[in-house]
């Protein structure tokens, strides 16, 4: 870390989300402002002399000789996350990184790899990890009138409630690597502010020409299903499993592998309608 903490840092400042302290600091001061911008939604300033990490942004620019460029780097501690000559890169991984980070040590929450949406007064979660394709249809649903809460992460409280996690959607079209961010406002749609009570878990990956056949699985099974996509479940598994327990309580969890996005949210909403109707 001594050798890190040398390497000519000019400002910085400390900020707390969802509980956990980090520390920002860079040779560029403008480039704080910009990492501002990739900061979770509701993070605060602090004043402690104390985090848990410190995030260290190198911005690198033109070398000692014409056509070289020094590289821009990025730590977290004293280990390096990245190096890029595109500085778009290092914000990229910076902000990829201090989301798992605050959701593998949040105190008050148990952050799950999912898609969240609400649907008269309670969420659909789909949980899912990159490329499972949950932000496509997370994007879908809230096209035909859902409320948008995350297309990363399910935030849960001890109660089994999920939050809003509000960040732009990424969205990565068939066959392509590059995410495109895409606006909730750009999709038609809302996102919520209130925590929602889960009424559906739905365990699904894409495959073409696949029917929509999902099974029901047990309240047991469908806390293991959500474990394995839980970031807290190896550091506080007690935890994250009397929080999965308090979510699934009341939430029917269907698993099955879905085609036309279509046919699947139009089933989806018309069984969370019956739900709503049984009170």
């Amino acid at each position: 870390m001594k050798k890190v903490d040398h390497l000519g840092w000019v400002a910085g400042f400390a900020l707390k989300s969802y509980g956990v302290r980090i520390g920002v600091r860079s040779n560029d001061a403008a480039a704080l402002d910009r990492a501002c911008e990739f900061l979770p939604a509701g993070w605060q300033k602090s004043t402690t002399p104390v985090v848990e990490r410190v995030y260290s942004i190198m911005v690198g620019g033109a070398g000692p000789r014409p056509n070289v460029r020094r590289f821009s780097l990025l730590y977290g501690d004293h280990l390096r996350i990245t190096r890029s000559t595109n500085l778009d890169d290092v914000f990229d991984r910076f902000e990829s990184d201090l989301r798992l980070f605050v959701g593998e040590f949040a105190p008050h929450r148990v952050f799950v790899h999912a898609g969240v949406v609400g649907w008269k007064g309670k969420a659909i979660v789909i949980p899912g990890r990159s490329y499972s394709g949950k932000s496509t249809l997370v994007a879908a649903l809230v096209r035909a009138g859902a409320t948008y809460y995350s297309d990363e992460y399910a935030v849960f409280d001890s109660k089994g409630f999920v939050h809003p996690f509000a960040k732009p959607l990424e969205i990565r079209a068939e066959g392509e690597f590059k995410q495109a961010r895409v606006t909730v406002g750009e999709l038609g749609g809302k996102s919520g502010t209130k925590p929602l009570p889960v009424a559906l878990v739905l365990m699904t990956g894409y495959k073409r020409g696949a029917t929509w056949r999902p099974r029901k699985l047990s309240a047991g099974k469908g806390v293991l299903e959500m474990l394995f996509n839980t970031v807290s479940a190896r550091r506080s598994p007690e935890k994250a499993l009397s929080t999965l327990r308090q979510v699934t309580k009341q939430a029917e969890v269907l698993k099955g592998t879905r085609g036309d996005t279509t046919a699947v949210v139009d089933a989806l909403l018309r069984r969370m309608d019956r739900i709503a109707e049984r009170g």
